[in-house]
């Protein structure tokens, strides 16, 4: 049963996400394809990888990872960095161009939040915060 309710969770999240994500997705110069949207959205979600934890996360080559960050970069979406533990090391992170086009606020689960407030008490609430942490400790 919970993982009934999980899993439609998930999915509803998930395709508010890709319906919010595909909204963006504009053919016009200098925005992004889907793939290059999802890759971005990876960058953004895994804080500055390397190219190849980056690679090794989405189960793609090195190459074909240098290749996507490389697009992103020429569009100004994502910014190139030497690490500052090894110098060699290159990160790659968000740029500012990516946070004009892709909304990191998430006013559905605001909205969310607000009613579930009107459903339950503050000490449900609370066992629910604590909940979703475990859940979260067990995804990491």
């Amino acid at each position: 049963m919970i993982y009934e309710k999980l899993k439609t969770l998930y999915e509803k999240v998930r395709l508010r996400h890709y319906r919010d994500l595909f909204s963006r997705v504009k053919e016009r110069d200098g925005s992004l394809s889907a793939t290059e949207a999802y890759a971005a959205d990876v960058i953004y979600l895994m804080g500055a990888p390397t190219v190849s934890a980056f690679a090794e996360t989405l189960g793609i080559s090195q190459p074909n990872a240098t290749y996507k960050i490389n697009n992103l970069v020429a569009k100004g979406y994502a910014v190139r960095s030497a690490s500052d533990a090894d110098r060699r090391e290159c990160r790659v992170s968000v740029g500012d161009r990516f946070f004009s086009y892709y909304n990191t606020d998430y006013p559905f689960i605001a909205e969310c939040v607000e009613k579930l407030k009107t459903l339950y008490s503050p000490q449900e609430m609370e066992l629910l915060g604590r909940m979703l942490d475990d859940m979260c400790r067990v995804l990491d």
